[in-house]
């Protein structure tokens, strides 16, 4: 017997890591397609593009369409199958995880070189334009492939709503029957997800461009997988700290167990609190999954409950913002990328993005948001490393 618990010792040790290592796997495998995406030839392009593309100033795959006679009807960039694959990925692995998609999005972009800030022209040289010069603005605003590849990272966000809604199709009916006074539950639900969504949507609508102009590089990102990842392990030792003190109380004082409190639970002002505490994720690489989470943490709920409301808030957040970017910027990133960039990589997304939901929900039951704040350190490390001896 004594051998038999030395050997389940030593086991347990070795499990361990696996939730880190799983993780680790599951999130560094975009990073490692778009960096063998980088040295690879752009696109697919041939040496004589290429060479165009040096002499024009634009990408090879830009080049290959700039001799098209109709370049205006015409996607002047096609996004290569394998780039919008590994977008898709990217959004959908990190949308719902508490690792910042934003900042996995940003940091995707410059590894697959989609972040150049010089304007795009046509054919004939011709500048193109996102907003054309006017009396109001009259330098206008260039049309660039930065400009498209930051609205395609937010216009496929639609694949990770899709999978919410297939997994979690029956709270969304719940909330329709709420609001149609067949549900108490389901409108209380409704309630709270609104509560939530308000505020972090008045402060984006406000501060979107602002946030774009300023925040959208690499120190920001840096800045927030930090600042998140310390805000984790504190909320999460709270967390346990909290559950200790009740099976302290319980123990003590024996009662019938309590049943697992629901968002639909949620009073006004906890529901509050946390779209509050959400606005803090308009800064790239802080998470609005992760803050959410740590919200619902402080309201109360259990880490897979505080995920569920997270998963639902997301739903008018995700939509907001798709919605939002693709009436500003959809007709550019068209004419850029062209329709089947864009449908690839919201399939991608919605397929890796219901995967990704499982996987979070299965973690945090099981250890929390530790994990990932590792991970949020290992990867904010690994980038200034890589910055700092380039």
């Amino acid at each position: 017997m004594p051998q038999l618990g030395k050997h389940r010792s030593k086991r347990a040790v070795h499990l361990r890591p696996r939730p880190l290592c799983a993780l680790s796997c599951l999130l560094g495998l975009p990073l490692l397609l778009a960096t063998l995406a980088t040295t690879a030839p752009s696109h697919g392009a041939t040496n004589e593009a290429s060479t165009e593309a040096a002499n024009a100033g634009q990408p090879p795959s830009l080049a290959r369409e700039s001799r098209d006679p109709q370049p205006h009807r015409q996607p002047l960039a096609r996004l290569a199958p394998l780039d919008a694959i590994i977008l898709g990925l990217v959004e959908g692995v990190t949308e719902f995880l508490p690792v910042s998609s934003t900042g996995h999005l940003i940091l995707t972009n410059q590894f697959l070189r989609l972040d150049s800030g010089q304007p795009l022209s046509d054919a004939a040289g011709q500048p193109l334009w996102h907003k054309a010069p006017s009396p109001e603005n009259p330098s206008g605003e260039p049309l660039t492939l930065k400009l498209a590849a930051d609205t395609y990272t937010v216009v496929i966000q639609i694949g990770a709503i899709l999978a919410v809604l297939s997994l979690y199709w029956s709270r969304c009916v719940l909330m329709l029957r709420g609001l149609m006074g067949r549900d108490r539950a389901g409108l209380l639900l409704l309630r709270n997800l609104v509560l939530a969504f308000v505020p972090v949507a008045l402060v984006g609508l406000a501060a979107s461009d602002l946030i774009e102009h300023y925040l959208f590089s690499v120190a920001t990102v840096l800045i927030g997988l930090v600042g998140g990842a310390v805000l984790m392990l504190w909320a999460e030792r709270w967390r346990r700290a909290q559950v200790a003190k009740h099976a302290t109380a319980v123990q003590s004082a024996p009662a019938a167990p309590r049943a697992e409190k629901e968002p639909a639970q949620l009073s006004p002002r906890e529901a509050l609190k946390i779209g509050l505490i959400q606005c803090f994720a308009l800064w790239p690489g802080a998470s609005r999954s992760m803050l959410t989470i740590v919200g619902g943490y402080w309201a109360g709920l259990s880490p897979a409950k505080a995920a569920e409301f997270s998963f639902l808030v997301g739903l008018p957040v995700l939509a907001g913002a798709a919605i939002l970017k693709g009436w500003r910027s959809g007709p550019a990133m068209i004419e850029v990328f062209g329709w089947s960039s864009v449908l690839l990589g919201v399939a991608v997304a919605a397929a890796s993005a219901a995967l990704a939901v499982k996987f979070l929900i299965k973690i945090l039951t099981r250890h929390g948001l530790s994990a990932f704040a590792l991970y949020r350190l290992l990867l904010a490390t690994t980038i200034a490393l890589t910055l700092y001896f380039q």
